[in-house]
């Protein structure tokens, strides 16, 4: 194991969730775009995004390392996909939009921003957390090298 495995993760960590959170913006800062992309010629609503958190790993070979004692025990984090939420968008009735239909219903984006609030914060905790245990390995790391001396 790598005296700079511990750092290695957090940084992983650390540059998952800064994603997460520029991802969890940017459904904040469209939470009332009608006209976010053209599809067959008419414009959609923006549709909310997601970021999915993959645990870093070898395969097989790291697993069989790990089993007899020869490898390290977790790799950190990596974001393997970026979705876009499929639940509907929200109807409502404003007859004065221009995007409205002739019922006078406006398609608006499926970004709740509750949800987008929790998530942020579950997301700004975790990144806290991460500086945190990379503050520590970091204080650790600074302490062996004053104890060589």
């Amino acid at each position: 194991m790598s005296i700079f495995h511990s750092i290695n993760t957090s940084a992983s960590a650390l540059t998952s969730q800064r994603l997460r959170m520029d991802v969890i913006s940017s459904n904040m800062a469209n939470v009332d775009s009608t006209r976010a992309e053209l599809v067959d010629g008419e414009w959609v609503p923006y549709k909310r995004k997601s970021v999915v958190l993959k645990a870093n790993e070898g395969g097989f070979s790291s697993f069989l390392n790990v089993a007899m004692n020869k490898g390290e025990v977790g790799n950190g984090v990596k974001v393997s996909q970026i979705v876009e939420d499929e639940t509907p968008f929200k109807e409502v009735y404003d007859p004065e939009h221009p995007d409205a239909d002739e019922n006078g219903y406006v398609q608006m984006p499926n970004v709740d921003p509750l949800r987008e609030m929790v998530d942020l914060i579950s997301a700004t905790r975790s990144y806290e957390a991460n500086v945190t245990a990379l503050n520590a390995s970091k204080s650790m790391l600074m302490k062996a090298l004053e104890i060589g001396k």
